[in-house]
C-alpha cells in the first residue's frame, strides 16, 4: 500500500513514512492509493465482534508490511485497553431510528483518543525499533491537543507541542493539556485562534530546514493515521444496526472535516451508507461551500462549541482531491486561491461532493436549545458539539434509513454551556475528579513562526 499526496507534487510513501511525516512536503496530505474492499460477506462478519478484532480487520489492509499481525493486534489492544467502555464506542438510542454514538470513553473523554491512543502506539513501536527520536507539533481547538498529550506524555522518543488558541478552549480543555507533569510534554497558548495555530503548524512543515533540524512529525488530522483509526466506529456502529443488510446514515457535528471524511472512506471500502450530514456550528463554511456559495473563510466567531471554531478546514483537501478526481494540480491551486481569500468549487467537483455529502448549520441559541430538549426527553446529556449534531439530524433524517450521529466529547468538558443550556452540572469522571486542583504549566506565545520556532529548538537542544 502507497500514499500519495493531494497536491501530486511529493513522493511515495509507505504507511509507516506518511504516518512519521504527517504533511507531505508538497504542502499536500497523504491518502491511499487506492481504497480497499470489503465484501457484504466480510462487513457481515463483524457483527459480535469486540471493538479491536473489528479495528484491525478495518485497518490491517491498510499499514502494508509496517507491522506483522501480531505487532499490530498488540498496538490495537494496547491503545484501548485504557477506555472507560467495554464497547469502546456504544450506542444509544436518543428516538425512533436515531442513535447516538458515544465517542467519549477514552483518557480524555473526547473522539480523537480512538485515533490518537492507536497512534501514540504506532509511533512508539516504530520509533524503539528504528532508534529515532521525533519532535510532534500540533495545532488544537480544544481535543486534539489533550489527546495528544495523553498519548506521548513520558514517552523517551518524543517531544511533543501544542499550539492552542489562548482563551479559546474550555478550562477543562486546557487542564488536560496544561497539567500533565513530563518533561516531553508543552502546552503553547497562542494569541490568536484555530486557524492561526493550523497555519503555523504547516508553515513548520513547509519550513524544511527546520523540518529535518528537531525531526518534525505531525499528529493532527492532516495524519491518515488518524483519519484511518476514525474508520473503524463506522463499521462497529453501523453493523450493530444491521448493516451490511440495511443502510444506515451518519451526522458529524465537524469543523476540520477528519471525522466525516473517515465516514467516506468506510462508504467508500463497501459499507452501505445512505447519507453523510456535515454538522456545523455558526463558523458554517463548510455548510455554505457545499450550498454552493464557494469556499470563502469570513473570520471566526467564537461559540460554545470551540472544537468546531474553525473556517479553515484542513482535511477538506482530502474531499477537493476526490471531487476533483484526483487531481493533484487542481487542488494545489484552489489552496493558492485559499492563501488570497477563498475559491469557488467547479460545478462538477460540488456534484461529486453532493454526491457524498449534506449539510446543514446551527447557532448558538439552537445548541442551547437541543441540550434542554434531548435532557428532557431522553434523559441524555449532551455536549454542544453533538447537540449540534443532533439538532441537524433531526432535521435530515427519515424514518427508512437508522440515524447515528456522532458524540464527539464528553459534556463534562464544556460545563458552563451544558448547565446553562439544561440546568444539570455535569461531573468529571471519578479518574478526574482532582483535575481542577491540579497544578498547570502553561507557555504563552505570539502568533509569530520565528518566535515558535526557537522555542522549540531550545527546549529540545538542537
Amino acid at each position: 500500500m502507497k500514499y500519495i499526496s493531494t497536491r501530486g507534487q511529493a513522493p511515495e510513501l509507505s504507511f509507516e513514512e506518511a504516518m512519521l511525516s504527517g504533511l507531505a512536503r508538497d504542502g499536500g496530505l497523504y491518502l491511499p492509493q487506492s481504497i480497499p474492499q470489503l465484501s457484504h460477506d466480510e462487513i457481515a462478519a463483524l457483527a459480535g465482534q469486540s471493538y479491536e478484532v473489528v479495528a484491525f480487520r478495518i485497518m490491517r489492509p491498510y499499514v502494508g508490511e509496517a507491522f506483522t499481525d501480531d505487532e499490530f493486534r498488540g498496538i490495537i489492544a494496547r491503545a484501548y485497553e485504557g477506555f472507560g467502555h467495554a464497547a469502546r464506542a456504544p450506542l444509544k438510542q436518543l428516538d425512533s431510528g436515531h442513535f447516538l454514538l458515544e465517542l467519549f470513553h477514552g483518557p480524555t473523554l473526547a473522539f480523537k483518543d480512538f485515533a490518537m491512543q492507536l497512534i501514540g502506539q504506532l509511533f512508539e513501536f516504530s520509533l524503539k525499533r528504528s532508534g529515532n527520536r521525533v519532535c510532534i507539533v500540533g495545532a488544537t481547538s480544544g481535543d486534539t491537543g489533550s489527546a495528544a498529550i495523553e498519548a506521548f506524555r513520558g514517552l523517551d522518543a518524543v517531544d511533543v507541542f501544542i499550539l492552542y488558541p489562548h482563551g479559546r478552549v474550555s478550562e477543562v480543555q486546557r487542564r488536560q493539556m496544561s497539567t500533565p507533569s513530563e518533561d516531553n510534554v508543552h502546552a503553547l497558548a497562542l494569541t490568536g485562534h484555530f486557524d492561526d495555530c493550523q497555519a503555523r503548524v504547516k508553515d513548520m512543515f513547509n519550513d524544511f530546514a527546520f523540518r529535518d533540524t528537531v525531526g518534525l512529525a505531525g499528529v493532527n488530522s492532516i495524519n491518515w493515521a488518524r483519519v484511518l483509526a476514525q474508520v473503524v466506529y463506522y463499521f462497529t456502529s453501523a453493523v450493530s444496526l444491521g448493516a451490511p443488510h440495511r443502510k444506515v446514515s451518519f451526522t458529524v457535528p465537524t469543523g476540520n472535516f477528519g471525522d466525516i471524511f473517515a465516514g467516506y472512506i468506510a462508504k467508500r471500502m463497501g459499507l452501505p451508507i445512505d447519507r453523510l450530514v456535515v454538522a456545523t456550528n455558526q463558523n458554517d463554511i463548510l455548510h455554505r461551500c457545499l450550498s454552493g456559495e464557494g469556499y470563502m473563510p469570513d473570520g471566526v466567531i467564537p461559540s460554545i462549541s470551540p472544537s468546531m471554531d474553525i473556517q479553515v478546514s484542513s482535511n477538506f483537501e482530502r474531499a477537493l482531491f476526490e471531487a476533483y478526481d484526483r487531481d493533484g494540480a487542481a487542488v494545489a491551486q484552489l489552496m493558492d486561491e485559499l492563501k488570497a481569500g477563498g475559491f469557488n468549487v467547479s460545478q462538477g467537483a460540488l456534484q461529486a461532493l453532493r454526491e457524498n455529502y449534506d449539510s446543514g448549520n446551527c447557532s448558538e441559541d439552537e445548541t442551547r436549545a437541543t441540550i434542554g430538549r434531548v435532557t428532557q426527553q431522553s434523559a441524555e446529556l449532551l455536549c454542544p458539539h453533538g447537540a449540534i449534531g443532533v439538532k441537524v439530524a433531526d432535521e435530515q433524517r427519515n424514518a427508512d434509513v437508522p440515524m447515528i450521529t456522532l458524540a464527539t466529547a464528553h459534556p463534562a468538558k464544556f460545563p458552563a454551556a451544558v448547565e446553562e443550556a439544561s440546568g444539570i452540572h455535569p461531573p468529571l469522571p471519578d479518574r478526574m475528579s482532582d483535575l481542577y486542583e491540579r497544578s498547570e504549566r502553561i507557555t504563552r506565545v505570539d502568533n509569530d513562526l520565528g518566535e515558535i520556532e526557537t522555542l522549540i529548538k531550545e527546549r529540545t537542544g538542537n
